[in-house]
């Protein structure tokens, strides 16, 4: 399908076997996959200049909202919960490690934002709020800056991308089919995603871009990283390490369930949107994934889908809803990124892909839907995503 929406006979045939797929009526028009009839220049342009602006007071702003939150929420959790009557004191704690968690993912996000230096002007105050941020949530955070950095520079591109790497048919494992194909199974492989896939991809770099040997982003020497960035992941894993032994002292000072219900069941919620927030931005039926015949980087940019989380888009950051220009512009702050989008929303045309189906319904659509990439008559260039065995 090239710019325009113009389409051969064959392609309209495609178009309407997604129609059908996607269920409900609800309308999936691939992405165009031709040079874009812009440049990023032309898009900068459509923005205006002063999205691009980053203030420390404000950025600064946004974190003494989200830690007053959080010290709010402790406050709840160790004063006011123990004295609730005990059938309260049970649906309570469910409360707190929701909301705990989401809020964290906020965190999250704006240590994020200093990885890509949208925090400040300032390099090294961004690394080092950046650092502190995602050494608390037990993120290596230049581990983690560098290799989200590689794949902000390969978005799209099936030899260089860094995450949620999609396979060909054939390379996937003989039981595939009963996984995906069966409820349950595939109930069982979002649970496990969203529980172990955070800590199973910095590990073992679980569903990133295939490496010639082991890959860990807790390594310095490991093949992720070059030589200049070593010294840097040795102070990631100083950080986690810090933090590991904080919570250490405070199991043994106020034993382990406590750790676990006031830090580590919010931070397996954090660690799930984190996922999941990754796989549904990057994965639709309407994405195309490239080859190094036919990627370039601003069609992989653009190989990207907002999504409406509804009241979470505003505690995310907006890292939800604007995740196509955060893709374009990622040294912009996202108290901007909402302007920003509007804007560039008339030059993207059909460019464009926004996805309003509710989280739960798309989590479990694109799990059924988006299993293996395949590229239309086996040309290769373009791949799309099937399900069909």
């Amino acid at each position: 399908m090239g710019a325009g929406g113009r389409m051969t006979e064959k392609e309209r045939e495609e178009q309407q076997k997604l129609l059908g797929r996607a269920g409900n009526g609800a309308a999936v028009q691939r992405s165009p996959t031709d040079k874009p009839p812009f440049t990023l220049g032309q898009i900068k342009k459509a923005i205006p200049p002063h999205c691009f602006q980053r203030s420390v007071i404000k950025s600064f702003s946004y974190v003494v909202h989200d830690l007053v939150i959080v010290a709010a929420l402790l406050y709840f959790a160790l004063v006011l919960i123990p004295v609730l009557p005990s059938g309260m004191e049970l649906a309570a704690w469910p409360l707190y490690w929701i909301a705990q968690g989401c809020v964290l993912t906020g965190v999250w996000v704006i240590a994020h934002e200093c990885g890509h230096h949208a925090f400040s002007d300032y390099s090294v105050l961004d690394d080092i709020v950046g650092l502190v941020l995602h050494s608390s949530l037990l993120v290596p955070y230049f581990s983690w800056k560098y290799s989200h950095r590689r794949h902000h520079s390969n978005t799209g591109s099936l030899e260089r991308d860094e995450v949620f790497v999609p396979k060909p048919k054939s390379a996937m494992p003989w039981y595939t089919p009963y996984v995906y194909n069966n409820p349950i199974g595939r109930l069982v492989h979002i649970v496990v995603q969203l529980t172990l896939g955070w800590p199973l991809y910095l590990a073992f770099n679980v569903s990133g871009r295939p490496y010639p040997r082991f890959a860990c982003h807790f390594d310095p020497y490991g093949p992720i990283y070059n030589d200049r960035e070593r010294a840097q992941i040795f102070i990631s894993d100083v950080g986690v390490v810090a933090t590991g032994l904080a919570l250490f002292k405070l199991s043994s000072a106020f034993g382990l369930w406590w750790v676990v219900r006031i830090y580590g069941v919010p931070l397996l919620i954090v660690n799930a949107w984190l996922v999941l927030i990754t796989y549904l931005q990057h994965t639709h039926l309407a994405l195309p994934h490239y080859d190094s015949s036919e990627w370039d980087w601003l069609r992989g940019a653009l190989a990207t889908v907002d999504r409406d989380y509804g009241i979470l888009n505003r505690v995310f950051h907006n890292i939800t809803d604007t995740h196509v220009a955060h893709h374009l512009f990622s040294t912009m702050p996202h108290y901007h990124a909402m302007e920003a989008t509007k804007a560039i929303r008339p030059i993207l045309g059909e460019y464009y892909q926004f996805d309003p189906t509710p989280v739960a319904k798309a989590t479990w659509r694109e799990a059924k839907e988006c299993i293996y990439i395949e590229s239309e008559d086996n040309k290769g260039g373009v791949f799309w995503y099937n399900n069909k065995f």
